[in-house]
């Protein structure tokens, strides 16, 4: 029986969610599988895998072959680089223990990139809200400017209507008293 690693697609419309999963190649994409090793979540940022890396790993050494999409997931998960060093023990270049050490230097660098790329998205989003809210005082600054630019005015106006007021008042005094 041919085994393939594949996507087996679940959730919603225009929200996909994946399980990965050990099929027969002849079987329909979300038909009859022979074994679910784990999810895949894209909606999230970055996307979220969840996989039980020995059973990868077995499936991956027995010979099943994966989809590109699976076997991109498999190399971002270390399944590969887990194959290649087992490789290098089972042919006598290093042993169990140096594998071991070159996969965890290997993961140290994939967990450091990860949070990296993760800094990076919540300082981008920082740096967004920050930027909006100087864009939004700039405009309430304005908006405070004209609301006082009217107020000057109309107390201008009022002060100018006052005096008026005050010079008609002492003029039609001052009229009578003449006559």
């Amino acid at each position: 029986m041919a085994t393939k690693i594949r996507l087996q697609r679940g959730g919603r419309k225009n929200y996909a969610f994946y399980s990965i999963v050990i099929a027969d190649a002849r079987a329909p994409r979300d038909g009859k599988f022979t074994e679910k090793i784990g999810t895949y979540n894209p909606n999230t940022n970055p996307a979220t895998v969840d996989l039980n890396f020995e059973r990868a790993l077995y499936w991956v050494e027995t010979g099943a072959q994966p989809t590109d999409t699976a076997r991109n997931i498999l190399k971002g998960e270390g399944v590969y680089m887990m194959k290649h060093l087992r490789g290098g023990v089972k042919k006598g270049a290093f042993d169990e223990a140096t594998c071991q050490q070159k996969f965890e230097a290997w993961e140290q660098t994939k967990v450091a990139a990860f949070d990296a790329v993760a800094k990076k998205v919540t300082d981008e989003k920082k740096a967004a809200v920050a930027q909006n809210l100087e864009a939004e005082k700039k405009v309430n600054e304005a908006i405070a400017k004209k609301v006082a630019d009217k107020k000057a005015a109309a107390v201008a106006a009022q002060a100018e209507a006052e005096t008026a007021n005050a010079a008609e008042e002492t003029a039609t005094e001052e009229t009578p008293a003449e006559a």
